[in-house]
């Protein structure tokens, strides 16, 4: 899902912000930013360490920092690794795909983070 069309400019803020990613047209409305390498999105975690997310939001991403750090240390390249990130995206967003569901049927989800009322450290 990407972002309409008139939002380019702030997908285009975040990408130079970021200094990583490519930004991708879907359609004729929406674009999306694809950020790929894990080096880049090791740029993108260490912005929400110094700046954490203050919602539910944060488990989503706490899972995401896992399965980044598991590709990280190349945990990813084993069955034991990508079955941990399998398990990971089981809880994110919509789950696992039919197809992931099949690939993978004896994946038990992790269990999500919870997420209390963090300080916020700067207002701005």
């Amino acid at each position: 899902m990407g972002l309409h069309k008139k939002d380019l400019v702030l997908l285009q803020q975040i990408q130079a912000y970021f200094c990583v990613g490519r930004i991708y047209q879907q359609g004729s409305g929406a674009f999306q930013l694809h950020v790929e390498s894990v080096k880049d999105l090791a740029k993108v975690l260490d912005h929400f360490e110094e700046y954490p997310l203050t919602t539910q939001k944060r488990a989503d991403y706490e899972l995401f920092k896992q399965a980044i750090r598991l590709m990280e240390q190349k945990e990813h390249l084993t069955e034991t690794g990508l079955a941990k990130i399998v398990a990971i995206k089981a809880v994110l967003n919509k789950g696992l795909s039919d197809e992931l569901k099949a690939a993978f049927p004896n994946i038990l989800p992790v269990l999500r983070p919870v997420v209390e009322d963090p300080d916020i450290k700067d207002t701005n």
